[in-house]
């Protein structure tokens, strides 16, 4: 097992995950569903899974509260993941992911998660800080309660200090308050949606959305800055360079955790020491992995290095 330096994600939202399914969704009449598969939910929870199931090592600093935030940790202690306990107002939120057989159309269900005020978040970043060592690599991915301020990635990114590295996976008003101001992050993680909502237009070509990146980088927002286009691949770009990762055709069984997938590869990669193109490829392969695996299971290993070996990343002009 490759040595790694320490990762340590943070999920100030989590979900109770249940995804089930049905034969076939209508209103107005009780739908009887499969037996639910149960899982903990939320950015970086996801991120600390796909790290432990590629045979990588973090922590996951997590708000649980009240009995369903029991449940995930013992869901969690059950998948071997160490947890740091963040403060939480309140009850764990509850997401579910319906399946409907006949079609294969999946729906997603988001609750919204316990209301926040400034003392939790300034509460949740102390103890972030508190927990994370001197050389870790910090992911903060996932939405953010209702009442956490904007800024919240940025003011961590402050508190972390020069030594350590913060990673990004966020969205809504997180995201478009990150975009504006020279946070100097390690990463910023954006899905095709999410880009072009940040440039305020459509993003047809792969170079559209490179552009996008390296302007962001060019303002300090993120050092690098990873736009995931779905079937057309992943775009990297940084002051050294940017590059494209090709998307493997596979059957896609469920689309849910590829985001995820895809950042606990690259930042355990880069814990490892691998440079940025070497990171992309080991990230690429993991979503595409976790498109193969049904609801919430994420990507498996065995899949990810066949994957990884049959992956392509070429430099851009």
């Amino acid at each position: 097992m490759a040595a790694q330096t320490p990762v340590l994600t943070v999920t100030l939202n989590p979900a109770f995950d249940l995804a089930t399914s049905v034969d076939r969704l209508r209103p107005d009449v009780k739908l009887r569903c499969a037996e639910p598969a149960a899982d903990p939910g939320g950015g970086g929870i996801n991120v600390s899974r796909a790290i432990a199931r590629l045979g990588g090592e973090s922590r996951a600093a997590v708000s649980l509260g009240g009995p369903t935030g029991e449940r995930m940790a013992a869901l969690l202690a059950r998948e071997g993941i160490a947890t740091v306990p963040l403060p939480a107002p309140g009850e764990t939120r509850l997401s579910l992911a319906v399946t409907e057989t006949r079609t294969g159309d999946q729906y997603r269900f988001m609750l919204p998660g316990p209301q926040w005020t400034q003392a939790d978040a300034e509460a949740a970043i102390a103890a972030v800080v508190a927990a994370a060592e001197p050389d870790a690599r910090v992911v903060l991915s996932g939405s953010t309660p209702p009442g956490v301020p904007a800024d919240i990635a940025a003011r961590l990114q402050a508190a972390l200090g020069p030594g350590r590295r913060l990673y990004v996976d966020t969205s809504g008003a997180a995201l478009q308050a990150l975009a504006q101001v020279p946070a100097n992050l390690a990463l910023l993680r954006v899905d095709g949606a999410e880009a072009e909502e940040l440039a305020g237009h459509e993003l047809p070509t792969r170079k559209a959305s490179a552009d996008l990146a390296a302007g962001l980088v060019a303002r300090g927002v993120a050092r690098t800055v990873l736009v995931a286009r779905g079937g057309d691949g992943n775009i990297l770009a940084s002051n050294r360079g940017v590059w494209h990762a090709d998307a493997l055709k596979v059957h896609v069984v469920s689309k849910i955790g590829a985001g995820d997938s895809f950042l606990g590869a690259y930042v355990l990669a880069r814990a490892r020491g691998e440079d940025l193109p070497g990171a992309l490829a080991w990230g690429a392969a993991a979503a595409t992995a976790a498109c193969m695996t049904p609801a919430t299971e994420l990507c498996r290993r065995e899949d990810v290095e066949r994957l990884h070996a049959l992956g392509c990343v070429t430099a851009m002009e």
